[in-house]
């Protein structure tokens, strides 16, 4: 198992610039892991390419029914006391502690572009690609 965020998951369904690491990380551990938090965030990416004109609501909602089906059974709530300790030790957001605690429970790597995570929790994350 590993843990991945949001963008991770967004780069497997929206072409960008790590869709194929994604890709490449998913043949390599399909296992994937997330706090809940991903649902709410990945509709956030969905909904800024509806305004931007490059989907449509039809469209967006097809992309989170395939990522929430990707992601079934590996959905986890964080303890709030653990996400509030970290956020305490760095700069980083509550939401992106979420998806590192989740991490640290189960003694996985949290797999990430965000370089603020990367550099506040070099022991618990790795970088896609």
């Amino acid at each position: 198992m590993i843990v991945v965020d949001t963008n991770v998951i967004a780069y497997l369904y929206l072409p960008g610039d790590f869709t194929a690491a994604s890709e490449a990380l998913l043949e390599q551990d399909c296992d994937w892991a997330a706090p809940v938090l991903w649902r709410s965030e990945f509709r956030n990416v969905l909904s800024g390419y509806m305004r931007r004109g490059l989907m449509s609501a039809e469209q967006a909602m097809r992309v989170q029914r395939k990522a929430e089906s990707l992601m079934a059974g590996a959905e986890f709530e964080v303890a709030s006391d653990t996400v509030l300790r970290l956020v305490e030790g760095c700069d980083c957001s509550a939401y992106d502690c979420e998806f590192v605690a989740l991490a640290i429970a189960n003694k996985v790597p949290l797999i990430t572009l965000d370089a603020k995570l990367l550099g506040a929790f070099p022991e618990h994350t790795r970088a896609l690609g």
